[in-house]
């Protein structure tokens, strides 16, 4: 018998089946041919449990014709078909032995895969004797997608409160480095704190997909702007860049240092001073890279620190190694200049 004349024969039993099936369960057929939830019913007489009844949902969610299901043994659908562990977990859902259903992969017509839930029920003749199962199939690939997102998310959201813990515990050290004063300490940390704060809530309006220079540079500032009645006195101009999610913390950080060393010792501290921040992306024989100036003017007489505080520790060694650039502070008398100069490739766009 030639393979074709064998595959008709099938087909027509298969075809007869449906038939017979069709006139035993009638009106249960027509809803289970009807419903969106995808459904199939095998023949419980043989072993390999050969499909008789497929709904158009599962034809959908299959990619196959009818005609391509039918007759065919219920692992034709599982890609992972030649597992053992598998198909046992399978076979137990058809024999009654499973609690709850199981989880299967399958593939579709076009090679495609994707998991499913798989719940099947025994249907019963008059005597009791299991003649059809009776299978449905909960399409499971956004349920998927979701936990693959949740684990990242999780992933994700473990390194930034180890990254946000190790900030924390840096902050709270070079205070206590600096100074013995219980009320500086406080002081000092809570500001530190609030403006890492103001960094995360910043990047949480973005989804933490990173944020522009602009954006960073006016919400570090403003606090100083705000609360002193110095808006006027900060002018920031430049392209609205866009960095990381880490570049914007330490820039953010930056800033505030900056800003409150401003407000205790310099531009920020009496009533005629200023600031003006402004960058530039340029192009270098090294690549792009962002030159960044804070330039203050008529404040008090400057004179550089006896000794580096946590400020300058700050700018000059956790900045320039965060951003993988160099950090300058140059004490000119009248006022303070910063220059940042960091790479911009890989990082960051414009916005």
């Amino acid at each position: 018998m030639s393979d074709i004349t064998e595959k008709s024969d099938r087909q027509k039993g298969a075809e007869a089946a449906v038939d017979s099936f069709r006139k035993d369960l009638g009106p249960f057929v027509v809803a289970a041919e009807t419903t969106r939830m995808p459904m199939l019913f095998t023949d419980a007489a043989k072993p390999d449990n050969p499909i008789i009844f497929a709904n158009d949902s599962l034809v959908a969610l299959t990619g196959y014709d009818r005609d391509e299901v039918l007759g065919k043994g219920f692992n034709f659908l599982m890609a992972d078909g030649s597992d053992a562990e598998a198909l046992t977990r399978t076979k137990a859902e058809f024999e009654g032995s499973s609690s709850g259903g199981t989880e299967v992969l399958c593939r579709r017509k076009d090679g495609s895969e994707f998991w499913a839930a798989l719940f099947v029920s025994p249907v019963r003749d008059g005597g009791g004797a299991i003649v059809q199962y009776f299978a449905s199939l909960i399409d499971l690939t956004k349920h998927k997608e979701e936990e693959v997102r949740s684990r990242m998310l999780i992933d994700e959201l473990n390194h930034r409160v180890k990254n946000t813990l190790s900030t924390v515990q840096s902050i709270v050290w070079q205070t206590l480095r600096a100074t013995t004063d219980s009320k500086e300490i406080r002081r000092s940390i809570e500001s530190r704190l609030f403006a890492l704060s103001r960094s995360h809530d910043l990047l949480t309006r973005e989804r933490w997909e990173g944020a522009g220079l602009l954006d960073i540079a006016h919400d570090a500032l403003e606090p100083f702007g705000v609360s002193g009645g110095r808006a006027d006195r900060i002018v920031i101009t430049g392209e609205n860049i866009r960095f990381s999610p880490k570049s914007a913390l330490a820039l953010g950080i930056a800033f505030n240092e900056l800003a409150t060393n401003a407000v205790k010792y310099g531009a920020l501290s009496n009533a005629a001073g200023s600031i003006q921040i402004a960058w530039t992306a340029e192009k270098t024989p090294a690549g792009k890279r962002l030159l960044l100036s804070w330039k203050e003017s008529g404040g008090p007489l400057v004179t550089p620190p006896a000794h580096k505080g946590f400020g300058s520790r700050v700018l000059e060694r956790g900045l320039a190694h965060e951003l993988e650039g160099t950090v300058q502070l140059d004490y000119r008398p009248d006022g303070l200049i910063c220059t940042i100069d960091i790479p911009l490739a890989g990082d960051a766009r414009g916005g």
